[in-house]
Order: structure tokens, then C-alpha cells, then sequence
């Protein structure tokens, strides 16, 4: 039996190790904590021990944060392409003072649940009924989420939105 499935010596080892684990995958991830728990489940899940456990912790727990950051620029990115296909308008006549990144920023900035809408409905071209089927709630819930987050948007970066027909 692998001793890490014993709480005790699971406990004894995060007292020990979680928290240089977490400063070491934070120079990656915001998700230092969340790579630090995956590392001790794997390492639960092990038939038996590896022969070095704080070397082999530190390797999970840097795989996992790389990856991390991997998936977090893969997202920006695709969230920056798909930002060529809405159009923001300032006043007539100007050009914006915005770009994909402040874009994306007040996306990050709105409410989660708000945001999710927005996202599916301009980049993922859902109708209501697909995204209030995704959230679990009603048509009229998902209308409303979607303006509401539509008026975040608005208010955080001080233009008008509108989608390219």
C-alpha cells in the first residue's frame, strides 16, 4: 500500500512541503494552491512511493503550473482573435482607445456568470435558448445575464458594443 493514501503522512507532508510548493509553482500560476493539491492526489493515486518524494512533488507541481500557464495564454489568445469579429464603437467618428488585451481585462473583470453569457452568445454565436440550456435557467435569465454584462462591459471600458451582423 502506498503510505500516501495514509492521512497522516498526507498531512505531514503538506505541512512540510505545501507551502514551497505553491511558492515555487507561483512564478508560473495564480493556481499555485490548485497544482499543489493535484500533486498530492497523483501522488496519492501512485501504486508505491517514488524514491524521492520532494523531488518528484516539485516536478508534478511544476508540470502542472506550466500547463496552467500554457492554457491561460492559449485562452487569451483565442480570446483575442475572436475579438476580430465584434466591433466596438466610440463616438462617431473616432477611432477606439482600446485594444484585444483592455478587452479581454474588463472580460476578466465582470462577473463570472455574466461573463460566461457574453462570451457564449458574441464569440460562440449561442442563441438564448442553447445558453440558458448551457446555465441552467431560463431564456429570459439568460437575456438578462447577457445585458448585464453587455452594460459591465459599457461601463468598464466607456464605449457602445455592438456585433458585427
Amino acid at each position: 500500500m502506498n503510505p500516501a493514501a495514509d492521512p497522516e503522512y498526507l498531512g505531514r507532508l503538506l505541512d512540510e512541503q505545501g507551502g514551497i510548493l505553491a511558492l515555487y509553482a507561483s512564478q508560473w500560476t495564480d493556481a499555485a494552491d490548485d497544482c499543489v493539491q493535484e500533486a498530492l492526489l497523483e501522488l496519492v493515486r501512485q501504486r508505491e512511493l517514488p524514491g524521492n518524494v520532494t523531488a518528484w512533488l516539485f516536478r508534478v507541481v511544476r508540470n502542472r503550473a506550466l500547463a496552467r500557464a500554457r492554457a491561460h495564454v492559449r485562452r487569451k489568445r483565442h480570446e483575442s482573435a475572436a475579438m476580430r469579429g465584434v466591433a466596438f464603437e466610440t463616438q462617431p467618428g473616432r477611432e477606439p482607445e482600446w485594444t484585444a488585451a483592455e478587452i479581454t481585462r474588463a472580460l476578466d473583470e465582470i462577473e463570472g456568470d455574466l461573463r460566461e453569457v457574453v462570451v457564449a452568445r458574441v464569440w460562440g454565436n449561442l442563441n438564448f435558448e442553447d445558453i440558458a440550456e448551457l446555465i441552467g435557467a431560463s431564456v429570459s435569465t439568460a437575456h438578462r445575464r447577457y445585458e448585464a454584462g453587455l452594460q459591465a462591459l459599457r461601463t468598464r471600458l466607456g464605449i457602445s458594443w455592438t456585433t458585427k451582423k
